[in-house]
């Protein structure tokens, strides 16, 4: 690391220490690592003795319930506190952590943890680890400055955001530190399949049918380079399902042989499209969802665009060849 970020981590683990009564947030619509490096905090936080409030926009996602503590969050609208000690995670930019956002005081010290490339340093104090897989990486690194062992509570939720954020230790940002520090959390008493099965294996029934009906679908561009899915607000309503559903999908254009880019566009309300993209080894996504006013990784991204499904097609279609160009005649 470099000096730095060791001296950032450093802070964080001050920042830590010295605050109490906190406010815990996550991006909108959390995913795997975001709860998991959120509540593996608290879990630390509860061990030096501090009071703490998770707050998030969305409802958990079933598939996560099962973390220890998950089902502690409160909506915006339940607390009327204006918080001065904050610590966001996983969360690129302030205008993505939703309401949940105006619980902040104006004078508020923020801790802002992530490691998104397209973070914007928002807080007062920033841990940006951009060499982290995952968020759960940078608290696990946290804990150890902190001197605290973790709790198997602690460490299953770790784990969590570890086997999501890296595909099930199948992606290219799957490096010997993430497996080390997983092989770490396993010694703890995490059993893996019982986390994999919830969070990677399991489908709901609506998840089954929005794969058969997406799939009806499934375009390649004629180089074969990118592939994509579409799906529809009455496509979900068919298969009675929600937004949960529709995760995953992404992977199934991606994992087309020669395919380098993945590409799903989900309508999300009418005249907003939310795509989501997925790379294998050349093309930065994270860069093509910036240009679309969203953020990410270099291999998995996404934002929101207005406009019809046609035209957001057309504009994404655009971005992602001039991709293609740039990267086969670089300047």
């Amino acid at each position: 690391m470099t000096p730095e970020l060791i001296a950032a981590y450093k802070t964080a683990a001050q920042f830590f220490r010295e605050h109490d009564d906190f406010l815990l947030l996550v991006h909108e619509k959390p995913d795997g690592d975001a709860l998991g490096s959120v509540l593996g905090a608290a879990h630390l936080l509860t061990k030096l003795g501090k009071t703490f409030t998770l707050v998030n926009d969305d409802p958990i996602p079933d598939k996560f319930l099962f973390l220890p503590m998950a089902d502690s969050f409160k909506l915006p609208e339940d607390v009327q506190t204006k918080y001065r000690s904050v610590i966001s995670f996983d969360c690129g930019d302030r205008p993505r952590l939703g309401l949940s956002g105006s619980l902040i005081a104006t004078d508020a010290a923020l801790l802002n943890i992530d490691h998104h490339k397209t973070n914007d340093f928002f807080g007062t104090e920033n841990l940006v680890d951009l060499t982290a897989a995952a968020t759960c990486q940078i608290v696990y690194k946290i804990s150890r400055e902190l001197g605290l062992e973790l709790s198997l509570d602690a460490a299953t939720c770790l784990y969590t955001g570890l086997v999501t954020d890296t595909g099930g230790f199948r992606y290219s940002n799957t490096s010997e530190e993430v497996m080390l520090i997983a092989a770490s959390l396993l010694k703890l008493g995490v059993q893996p399949y019982n986390v994999i099965d919830k969070v990677m294996e399991t489908m709901t029934w609506a998840q089954v049918l929005l794969i058969r009906a997406a799939l009806e679908n499934l375009g390649r561009s004629e180089d074969g380079k990118y592939a994509w899915l579409c799906v529809t607000r009455q496509m979900i309503e068919d298969a009675k399902g929600c937004d949960e559903d529709v995760e995953g999908l992404v992977n199934y254009p991606r994992n087309v042989e020669g395919v380098e880019v993945g590409i799903l566009f989900r309508e999300a309300t009418p005249g907003k499209v939310k795509v989501s993209f997925r790379s294998k080894y050349i093309i930065d996504v994270g860069a093509l969802a910036q240009e679309l006013g969203g953020g990410g990784h270099a291999r998995a991204s996404g934002c929101t665009v207005s406009g019809t499904m046609e035209e957001v097609k057309e504009r994404v279609f655009a971005l992602v060849k001039h991709a293609f160009q740039v990267e086969a005649n670089p300047a």
